[in-house]
């Protein structure tokens, strides 16, 4: 087999052990709560990112080395596998934490939008983001750049592999670090290991639907593979707990954009009240008057509360900006 067919086998695996354990669980059936639109943005998105956004970036970043530099070829193939390793966490994992604080900013808000946009955690939406925030993002044309110049094969397929493990277990609605975090035994390993890695608490903080429990942070937490990189540019917040609620505000004010808006922003654009994904738009801001906010709160929490028969007051959660 070659590495490539390996790592395919391995992330096919990984899917289906993770999807095992969502079902085993019972994680999915009482709180992945996904409609029609839902599957749509999150099955389009998973085949464009496989079948066309992957393979241009190999294909031109391969072109452009061979005819813009093609005595560089496979230059690093020579590298230690260690080297090649680390050559891949900063090209590739420390620019994709950069891409995705950034995809915080007002600017590029839009395009990253439909990743926060669900109100549950699963491996599903681990690819679940805009057509264009996969296309620009700086660590794929790298990794591309970096196939061409020899950091590959079996070094490639295995970094891809744990990456994979790390970021689909983040997602998922199986806690796997819950009961490690129970095991006493475990307690310095777990420090370690959340400081080292994405973990389901630090990611799905990242996902919540408020800051005002302590436990959310979605201006943080902004990590992919390695957890470090928070920690070293001072956007880490550790809890070991989990928030009570993922998703956006608005979503549950206004009703969910639809799937072709929040893919195809900004050739596809939404007629939504307070939407982001049109031009002139913004991501939804909190109203600054205490009134307001209470009026603004008020139709998300009845919803909430009659969804599940309780719900914090209305002054206990406040609206998620979701942009630095």
């Amino acid at each position: 087999m070659t590495a490539t067919q390996i790592q395919n086998l391995l992330v096919l695996c990984l899917i289906v052990g993770y999807a095992s354990m969502e079902y085993i669980s019972r994680r999915y059936k009482t709180t992945v709560n996904a409609t029609g639109n839902d599957t749509k943005l999150e099955l389009f998105m998973f085949l464009s990112l496989l079948a066309i956004t992957q393979p241009l970036a190999i294909l031109v970043t391969g072109k452009l080395g061979a005819w813009l530099a093609p005595e560089y070829k496979d230059a690093l193939a020579h590298l230690p596998a260690w080297a090649m390793v680390g050559i891949l966490l900063v090209g590739d994992d420390m620019t994709q934490y950069w891409w995705h604080r950034l995809s915080h900013s007002p600017l590029l808000w839009p395009l990253h939008r439909a990743h926060h946009s669900a109100s549950y955690m699963s491996i599903r939406i681990t690819f679940r983001n805009n057509f264009f925030y996969y296309l620009m993002m700086p660590g794929l044309w790298i990794a591309g750049a970096l196939l061409y110049l020899g950091v590959g094969g079996m070094v490639y397929a295995l970094y891809i592999t744990v990456k994979l493990a790390v970021i689909l277990g983040a997602h998922c609605s199986w806690r796997w670090d819950e009961p490690l975090y129970k095991t006493k035994a475990l307690r310095p390993v777990m420090w370690v290991l959340e400081r080292t890695i994405s973990t389901p608490a630090t990611h799905w903080a990242h996902h919540a639907i408020t800051n005002e429990d302590g436990v959310g942070h979605y201006k943080g937490n902004f990590g992919n593979l390695l957890f470090v990189w928070d920690m070293i540019f001072g956007s880490a917040h550790i809890t070991r707990r989990y928030p009570a609620r993922v998703g956006l505000v608005d979503d549950q004010l206004f009703g969910a954009e639809h799937w072709s808006h929040q893919m195809f922003y900004p050739v596809v654009q939404s007629q939504r009240e307070h939407t982001a994904l049109k031009f002139g738009g913004s991501a939804y801001v909190e109203p600054t008057q205490p009134a307001q906010a209470a009026q603004a709160i008020a139709p998300m929490h009845d919803l909430l509360a009659a969804a599940d028969g309780r719900g914090p007051t209305p002054t206990a959660i406040q609206p998620n900006r979701s942009i630095q």
